[in-house]
């Protein structure tokens, strides 16, 4: 059974004609990777920032729908956070990252909020002496 980005991917490919080859030299990522992207049914993680620009640069697709579509391929659901046709936010690992704190336990949340409390109060500290 294939995935949202497989599906996305197959369908874009069929319908412009694409190789692997075609798309990976239009998005200016390795082929290797949108090999892999489009087989794989399961994705472990969500792909780099500079991976997702290149297929949707490969694909001719906005942004959104690629990270959308990988996102749903790792098992993470993004909630909409703008209304239908605003902008996309200027940093999408924000949307992963909140998205992603659903799939962990408890005590992980707790852990996870104390390391981010600590990484802010460093980054007060850094302020502070410069």
């Amino acid at each position: 059974m294939s995935n949202a980005l497989q599906q996305l991917m197959r369908s874009r490919l069929d319908q412009q004609g694409w190789s692997y080859g075609e798309a990976a030299r239009r998005g200016g990522i390795p082929r290797s990777t949108v090999h892999h992207l489009a087989t794989t049914e399961r994705l472990v993680r969500m792909p780099q920032p500079a991976t997702l620009e290149g297929l949707a640069r490969a694909l001719d697709l906005p942004l959104d729908a690629i990270r959308r579509a990988a996102a749903e391929a790792c098992g993470i659901h993004l909630y909409a956070g703008e209304p239908a046709g605003a902008a996309v936010s200027p940093d999408p690992e924000v949307d992963v990252l909140i998205a992603s704190l659903q799939k962990l336990s408890v005590d992980d949340r707790r852990h996870v909020a104390a390391l981010v409390e600590s990484l802010l109060d460093r980054g007060d500290h850094q302020q502070a002496d410069n």
